[in-house]
């Protein structure tokens, strides 16, 4: 594994519609392992390995979630709007970096809101994201001067590191990067393999979709897999969605039913190559793979990716042995994606 991209990729800023950092790291990454590069008017990175065999894309979205300046109150306080799904428990007390409008003269704040700022008794509840906001000591004249503007995005300053052991990463964002840093890894592995593949990092997913949407429409591709993660649950006593226990395949989420002869491939690679591999039907939330799946005339797609704990929290962990297995996983897939019968078509479940 490469340990230093893994945090690189994580530690990057790039939150919803400020994808432009982060798709520079991955640029640098992709420029010598694929064909052809360009990045299109949303902004999705489509890096082309040309090839023989199915078109088959990999998409990984590459945006994180965050939050973006809303209002700049006259004692300084930072009004924010959230981008994505994050839940706001875990934004109090947090310390975050603020994008100003001066080149390389960020800001740092603490979130906080009003019984916490003044040191008062605080309520049982949760107070509600339009309470809190981001003190950084100083009042709005000057926050102006050092370029604090409506519409800056702000995120979390959370620098990625080992937890318990050397197995287990923990960092901001690792929703998706892990995804981006799995096709950054297929890519070298498959720079010399003759299958033709579209490595697609996408926008805005995590307010939308929308990245995954346009980009499926301009590849068009036969077979899709969205390489991405999922939320941990072993808190209690369930087993399903462990960490630790290898990669996921979502069968169905609250939007979709992933394709099932795709399923079922990746299910029989799983035990050809013996990876443990754990199946996802769950009632909330869904990726990339939708928009994909529904794009054109429709397309066999299904998800594959890590389990993560703390999804949609300024800071997750995730196992790396989770993260080799689901390497060894898609690099098989690669080797040897379905062919059912005499075309791609026929992953397709229709009545004739």
């Amino acid at each position: 594994m490469d340990l230093v991209l893994l945090q690189r990729l994580l530690d990057a800023y790039g939150v919803s519609g400020f994808e432009d950092r982060i798709r520079n790291e991955i640029v640098k990454e992709m420029n010598d392992l694929v064909d052809e590069i360009h990045v299109d008017k949303l902004g999705n990175l489509i890096c082309h390995k040309k090839g023989k065999g199915p078109k088959i894309m990999l998409a990984a979205h590459m945006d994180e979630i965050g939050l973006i300046v809303r209002e700049i109150k006259e004692n300084g306080r930072i009004m924010f709007s959230i981008l994505g799904g994050i839940e706001p428990i875990t934004l109090i007390g947090q310390k975050v970096h603020i994008e100003t409008a001066i080149k390389n003269r960020p800001l740092h704040g603490i979130i906080s809101f009003g019984e916490l700022h003044d040191g008062k008794e605080i309520s049982d509840r949760t107070p509600k994201p339009d309470r809190l906001f981001v003190d950084t000591g100083i009042g709005k004249k000057e926050l102006v001067k050092k370029g604090v503007r409506i519409g800056n995005f702000i995120v979390a300053e959370q620098k990625s590191y080992f937890a318990g052991n050397n197995e287990i990463i923990s960092g901001k964002a690792l929703d998706d990067r892990i995804g981006c840093y799995l096709l950054i890894m297929l890519a070298r592995r498959m720079k010399k393999n003759p299958q033709g593949i579209y490595y697609v990092f996408t926008v805005q997913e995590e307010i939308g979709l929308y990245g995954a949407k346009t980009s499926a429409f301009e590849v068009e591709p036969d077979i899709a897999v969205a390489v991405d993660v999922t939320n941990a649950g072993d808190s209690e006593s369930s087993d399903a969605n462990a960490m630790g226990r290898g990669p996921f395949i979502t069968i169905k989420d609250s939007e979709m039913i992933s394709n099932r002869a795709l399923v079922n491939h990746f299910v029989n690679l799983s035990k050809a190559k013996k990876i443990p591999l754990q199946l996802e039907v769950t009632d909330f939330g869904t990726t990339d793979a939708m928009y994909i799946s529904i794009s054109r005339s429709g397309v066999p797609a299904t998800v594959i990716g890590v389990v993560v704990r703390n999804i949609h929290s300024t800071i997750g962990l995730a196992s790396l042995k989770d993260v080799e297995k689901c390497l060894a996983l898609l690099e098989a897939f690669l080797k040897k994606p379905p062919v059912f019968g005499k075309t791609i078509k026929e992953l397709v479940n229709r009545r004739k």
